[in-house]
């Protein structure tokens, strides 16, 4: 195939309503995660043509395309954010039909760019391509063996992560290295359809014998290092195969330097906003998430809020199950409640149920564990923040963690769905005590830490 770092994939559109996709020469170089998606939109494309639209809408909405592959990926993300939000898509399955709106194909149709074909556009042929959608997701459920939830996730963005480098930057709990640093790589999908994401260190053994593939992979560093002293001084020294904690300096050099990864194609798109889980917090959410921003919804402690956030669309929640813990070890005055009847752990294993139940794709992360019980008994949850401790503890112990929540599981419970007004949040969160309580303090340490972060820029300026 041709050099994709100057080639832009388009759409045309033919008197007779149908598409093509060709590729045009661009002055301007297309980013890694750029050239990885629009190859896996032609593969689609040339695999099949009446279903490429579908997996369209789902791809990531963050990665830049050409200005009549966005439209089209719009156009389709429309369709799809609304199938994903039928009641009871799982029971319909190939049943389910969703219903164009007039105002909405209206409004597609006015914000049309130029593109090859564009005189051929009009609501008749708008109309066409939705039920073109329809057609296609019901044909490639009928086929699929698992669940809808599994299907949506097989058409997800991570489909085209394999093959890409991420930066991460987190908090790290060392007054000296307040912040650590780790280059990862995705490669293979696992059994969920999910992207793995490995240390850069082992992308050196599994292309030990590719060196096509490993010079591929690693390029968009390459490219970076021109023009980031950071990144050619990590890459020089061999510290970027490797995590390294950080000083605030070194954490604030990274940071400047963002606009230089993502010119790279070096992805942000796991990049995730977090918000208290208020009700304005997950307002703000949702107008996020509807813009292709990532948020994660912190100091969760309740169902009415796990609700909430679903609703929202929000794609990742964080409930504290060592905090809840915390909170009723105090309240009963003991020293120890075990895993099975912990409050946190049954408060996060009945959000996962629920959100299982019907179909939200929000993912669970369970975070602030206190003990290898509660970890032991949330094993198949979504995602576990684990610390260094507690992970040499499971370890040490030996045998087998066996996954304990389970998503058929989920499937055949008798649960009753929940719709919330602000209304009845404000009025649940509040009957809730411990919910209450840990969700004020949590705000009031927040603020103390912008006021730290405040104090740390002024110092700086």
């Amino acid at each position: 195939m041709q050099d994709m770092m100057n080639q832009e994939l388009n759409v045309v559109v033919m008197p007779n309503g149908s598409f093509q996709l060709e590729w045009a020469d661009t002055q301007d170089a297309i980013n890694k995660s750029s050239q990885l998606l629009q190859e896996e939109i032609y593969k689609q494309f040339s695999a099949d043509a009446n279903s490429w639209l579908l997996f369209l809408g789902f791809c990531d909405h963050q990665v830049s395309l050409s200005p009549s592959l966005d439209y089209w990926r719009n156009f389709s993300g429309t369709f799809t954010k609304r199938l994903c939000q039928t009641p009871d898509l799982e029971t319909l399955r190939h049943k389910v039909r969703v219903l164009s709106e007039e105002d909405e194909l209206r409004t597609h149709l006015e914000r049309a760019p130029l593109m090859i074909g564009s005189e051929y556009l009009s609501m008749e042929l708008l109309e066409s391509v939705w039920s073109g959608l329809n057609d296609a997701f019901t044909l490639a459920i009928k086929s699929y063996g698992g669940t809808v939830e599994d299907f949506i996730r097989a058409y997800s963005p991570n489909v085209h992560l394999v093959g890409r480098i991420f930066f991460h930057l987190v908090e790290n709990k060392n007054e000296d290295y307040p912040f650590a640093f780790m280059a990862t790589y995705s490669t293979r999908l696992n059994r969920q359809g999910r992207s793995k994401h490995l240390p850069l260190k082992h992308a050196l053994q599994e292309y030990e014998d590719d060196n096509e593939k490993l010079l591929k992979l690693l390029a968009t560093v390459h490219i970076a290092e021109k023009k980031s002293p950071l990144i050619s001084d990590l890459l020089e020294t061999g510290e970027l195969f490797h995590p390294l904690a950080w000083t605030s300096k070194e954490a604030f050099s990274f940071l400047k330097e963002i606009p230089v990864y993502e010119e790279s194609g070096i992805s942000r798109d796991k990049v995730l906003i977090k918000l208290a889980t208020t009700w304005e917090g997950i307002k703000a959410a949702g107008v996020l998430e509807s813009e292709g921003i990532h948020c994660n919804l912190t100091l969760l402690f309740s169902m009415p809020q796990a609700i909430a956030c679903a609703e929202a669309g929000v794609k990742l929640i964080s409930p504290f199950v060592g905090r809840i813990y915390d909170w009723y070890r105090k309240d009963r005055g003991v020293e120890h409640i075990p895993g099975k009847e912990d409050p946190g752990v049954l408060s996060v294993r009945e959000i996962f149920h629920y959100y299982k139940k019907f179909g939200y794709t929000t993912e669970v992360m369970g975070a602030s564990f206190r003990n290898t019980e509660e970890i032991i008994e949330l094993a198949g949850c979504d995602l576990l923040t684990i610390s260094p401790r507690l992970l040499l503890e499971l370890e040490s112990a030996g045998g087998n963690l066996v996954p304990k929540l389970k998503e058929e599981d989920s499937k055949t419970m008798e649960i009753e769905r929940i719709s919330l007004d602000e209304k009845e949040f404000r009025w649940l969160l509040n009957e809730n005590v411990m919910a209450t309580e840990k969700l004020a303090e949590g705000i009031r340490r927040f603020n103390a830490d912008l006021l730290k972060l405040k104090e740390l820029i002024a110092s700086r300026l």
